[in-house]
């Protein structure tokens, strides 16, 4: 509940100053989940974690995976911890992050995840990790595709695009069984980015 009362907090604190930089447009909201779920997005800036938060409104309270290198930063990263965020060794298999994501999850709770590992400039970029897949194959939660543009000039428009959730068999064998979902996962993502581009 702590957690959840600072979340609320920061959001009323700096959502509605992102908004008039970013002003959001969110698409199909009412296909957002109850109950657990993965929340997957594309990533090409800093400011796309408080986009999501803006979408999912402050009724709900998504706990982000973030690199840990942001929680050594002087204030931001004590307000990154105090949010409840999860950080994320990169360099290695962090055990640790995917233990508090998989309890979250299975407290019914939201994980954000962006499954490119980094941030991305293009649509053509890196390949989708097997994180996101993972977590909601062994919790049954829901795999939530948003897309979000990699290009947001400011003071322009902002269109988010949710995507219909979908749920994971417990997964067996190796990365490549992952790796197929999770670019599964990409695909869906993109789709619903060619949707909004066919609907401008």
């Amino acid at each position: 509940m702590k957690l959840q009362r600072f979340y609320r907090l920061v959001y009323t604190l700096i959502c509605p100053l992102v908004h008039l930089v970013y002003p959001i447009r969110v698409r199909y909201p009412e296909r957002l989940p109850d109950g657990p779920m993965v929340l997957c997005a594309p990533h090409s800036s800093m400011v796309d974690p408080v986009l999501l938060m803006m979408a999912l409104t402050v009724r709900r309270f998504p706990r982000f995976l973030a690199k840990k290198e942001l929680f050594s930063v002087p204030v931001v990263g004590k307000i990154l911890r105090a949010m409840g965020m999860i950080p994320v060794d990169r360099g290695s298999a962090d055990i640790g992050s995917i233990r508090t994501a998989l309890s979250v999850l299975k407290e019914g709770g939201i994980v954000g995840v962006f499954p490119e590992g980094t941030r991305v400039k293009e649509d053509t970029g890196a390949a989708a990790k097997n994180g996101a897949v993972m977590l909601a194959s062994r919790t049954g939660a829901s795999l939530l595709p948003v897309w979000l543009p990699r290009r947001k000039p400011v003071f322009r428009p902002v269109e988010i695009v949710i995507g219909e959730p979908y749920t994971l068999p417990r997964l067996r064998g190796g990365s490549e069984v992952y790796r197929a979902y999770a670019e599964e996962l990409m695909r869906r993502i993109g789709l619903l980015g060619k949707e909004k581009a066919s609907c401008s």
